[in-house]
């Protein structure tokens, strides 16, 4: 019976995705509330990102050198940091803060709409509420988490200088000349865009469905946000697997 219902739940969720897609049509009203979602998930995202990007790379300079530094391969530290940040923990740990941080907004937001009939109201209204509330906020995802991971990894990188070289003392060109050799322009940069998009996307996909579908009272809000944030979260680390598997074979 779990089995048939999280199978049943997996069809709602697709025919949820295909009617976000039908329903983004270009028109001016999608610009206007794009730009506002835009603001809302991305700009308001990019203090956390920041600093969760600097600590980051702090500690994987600081745990990386000593590993390094017992093997007399010090030098190769900041080709560790930019394969390891860009291949993998750039793109998942960003969608991972934006799912805590804008995912959860996403599904309280459209929860909170079907609670207070705002949903209903737009359809009464010849409105469609997808085209309205959802797809906005799913395009807004896809544009706004690769540049997020773009951010999450400069400052992660730019935090890795200052303590690799500013106090531990590698070679400034040294640390430099190995992060350029080191990462592809396609091969590593590219994907980490690539799979920020897919991991944005899906994560506000996730979130607008579990809220859409809330039950219609402040306690199903809430159940829905979590639910929300750790399905999105599960999806996301599994979805980075297959797309490692496919694309670093």
């Amino acid at each position: 019976m779990a089995f048939a219902a999280s199978m049943r739940s997996l069809g709602r969720a697709g025919l949820f995705a295909l009617s976000v897609l039908r329903a983004s049509k270009p028109t001016a009203d999608l610009f206007a509330e794009l730009v506002k979602e835009i603001y809302k998930v991305g700009a308001r995202s990019l203090p956390i990102i920041v600093v969760g990007g600097a600590f980051v790379g702090l500690v994987l300079t600081l745990q990386g050198y000593r590993t390094l530094a017992t093997f007399g391969a010090a030098d190769a530290l900041s080709t560790l940091l930019g394969l390891s940040l860009y291949r993998e923990l750039g793109p998942v740990l960003t969608a991972l803060l934006f799912i805590g941080r804008a995912g959860s907004s996403i599904a309280a937001e459209l929860g909170l709409m079907r609670a207070t009939d705002q949903i209903k109201a737009l359809e009464l209204m010849a409105i469609d509420p997808l085209a309205k509330a959802v797809a906005p906020r799913f395009w807004a995802a896809i544009l706004c988490v690769p540049l997020l991971t773009g951010f999450f990894c400069s400052l992660a990188i730019a935090a890795s200088w200052f303590e690799a070289v500013r106090i531990l003392g590698l070679d400034n060109g040294t640390f430099w000349s190995a992060l350029q050799h080191s990462v592809d322009a396609w091969d590593d940069f590219g994907v980490a865009l690539l799979k920020s998009a897919v991991f944005g996307g899906t994560s506000a996909l996730v979130a607008a469905y579990a809220g859409f579908h809330a039950e219609p009272t402040i306690e199903g809000t809430s159940v829905a946000t979590t639910r929300a944030v750790v399905n999105a979260s599960l999806l996301v680390l599994m979805l980075n697997f297959v797309m490692s598997a496919l694309l670093f074979n």
